[in-house]
This record gives C-alpha cells, sequence and structure tokens, in this order.
C-alpha cells in the first residue's frame, strides 16, 4: 500500500497486471459508525459521502465511477454475466452473489462486512470475476458456480485462472453452530475446515474455499490469500458480526482489460 492507499492488493493479481483491491476502512468522508471509508449504498449512511468514497476508490484502482457494476447480495449462488453497457444502478437491483465480465474497462465488485471476497482472473483474455462467498453462498456453491461461468466465458482452463482471497472474518472469530458446521464441512469432503479447540465450533471459511476453487483445478501457485480477520481488526475493517447493523461495507473490485 502507497501512503495515501485505501485499498488492499494482491501480489499476484497484480503481477498479472490486473487493477484490483479490496477497500479499507480509513481513507474516505463518512462519519460514525460508518467512519470513513463505507461503500454501502443501503446500510443508512449519508448517500453523498458514499458516492465520494466510490469515486475516491474509483480513481485509486483506475476505473471510471460510471463502470463498476455490483449486484443486489442475497448470499446466493447466482452470477451475473456483464456485457458492460448495462447501466450499473439499474444492475444493483438485481439480486445475485458474483459476477463475471469480458468488457474491457469494466469492473466488477461484491460488498463485504465479514464474508470472504474472491477476485478470479484468466490473464489470457482478461476476463474476470468478483465472488461474494459468505457461509451460506459457499454452501450453495457460489464459488464453483462463478469459476466455471468465467470459464466459459473466457474458454479458459482452470489452471490458467489466477485467484485471491481477500480479508473475511477468520477461524478466530467465525464461531458458528453445530448444523453450520457440518454444511461447511460437507462443503469441502475430505478437509479439516472445522476447528474443535474452543466450546462451540469455528470455521476457516478460506479453507472451504481453496478447497473448491482446487476440485475445479485452480492451481496452488496461481491462489494468493491476502491476510487479515475482518472481526479481530477495527482499525483496518468493518465487522457486522462485531458492530451490527450500524456497519459500513467493503468493496472487493477487479477489472477487465
Amino acid at each position: 500500500m502507497g501512503k495515501m492507499d485505501s485499498v488492499l492488493r494482491s501480489a499476484l493479481l497484480g503481477n498479472a497486471g490486473f487493477a484490483h483491491g479490496l477497500s479499507l476502512r480509513s481513507g474516505g468522508v463518512s462519519r460514525a459508525p460508518y467512519d470513513t471509508f463505507n461503500l454501502g449504498r443501503s446500510v443508512g449512511d449519508d448517500p453523498a459521502s458514499v458516492a465520494q468514497n466510490h469515486e475516491r476508490l474509483a480513481a485509486q484502482l483506475g476505473y471510471a465511477p460510471g463502470r463498476l457494476f455490483e449486484l443486489s447480495q442475497v448470499h446466493g449462488a447466482q452470477v451475473q454475466i456483464v456485457r458492460g453497457d448495462e447501466q450499473p444502478q439499474l444492475l444493483r437491483r438485481d439480486e445475485g452473489d458474483a459476477l463475471c465480465t469480458l468488457a474491457k474497462g469494466a469492473a466488477v465488485g461484491v460488498r463485504a462486512a465479514d464474508c470472504l471476497p474472491l477476485l478470479v482472473a484468466d490473464p489470457h483474455t482478461r476476463a474476470v470475476a468478483a465472488v461474494h462467498a459468505g457461509w451460506r453462498g459457499t454452501v450453495a456453491g457460489v464459488v464453483p458456480a462463478a469459476l466455471r461461468a468465467l470459464m466459459q466465458l473466457s474458454a479458459a482452463p482452470a489452471e490458467r485462472l489466477v485467484a485471491a482471497i481477500f480479508p473475511h472474518i477468520r477461524a478466530c472469530c467465525f464461531e458458528v453452530g453445530g448444523e453450520v458446521a457440518l454444511q461447511l464441512s460437507a462443503a469441502a469432503p475430505g478437509q479439516h475446515v472445522v476447528r474443535r479447540d474452543k466450546p462451540r465450533p469455528h470455521v476457516e471459511l478460506a479453507a472451504v474455499v481453496r478447497s473448491q476453487l482446487a476440485t475445479l483445478g485452480v492451481a496452488v501457485a496461481h491462489l494468493d490469500d491476502v491476510p487479515g480477520c475482518t472481526r479481530c481488526e477495527p482499525e483496518r475493517f468493518f465487522s457486522f458480526r462485531r458492530d451490527g447493523k450500524l456497519s459500513g461495507r467493503h468493496i472487493a473490485v477487479i477489472v477487465a482489460g
């Protein structure tokens, strides 16, 4: 990160030449409790502040503010293919948790405040995908659905793709009930994703996603995991589990081309 930078980046995606990043908590203009770099438009923050934050993010990552495409996220497995000529404000009404595009200069983004943001790219065709993977979406299969959509869009074999997991609620803080632990275990067959050294189960969501990516054929050397736990680090991250409804949102963005 540069001195005035308010985003985290993946070295892997950066080395592949993709403009991308996950916004941090600081560097924006929103007032408490959304202080300061809130990118969520429907969490109760002042719309003018959110718009200014989006302009700042676009300037840092190098895309036009009117070329960021998002969805109404519902913790499911629906994938939206973005042509690039859609109206972003209309597309945000559509429900889904992953976006893929080949349109040069189009940015796709997913919002998060504990859920796992995943960015994927094909270095050959420059197609990209952004995935919102909370535990429900992960169990529903949003990661395989997004990868298959991207591979179909770009005609890329899985081993050509590069991907990055960004900060989310890690196993240290992701306490779940027994039923959720069972569902997440089933989403990563044969993998040890549940920690049982505490009174209630804790799940390593990134391990589930890594397992799903490996099953699809993504090379381990092509997968980055940018460190950070959203709940543990209030100075860097928003967290719904820590702060409740009065919490801002990060956004993970990647630009095609």
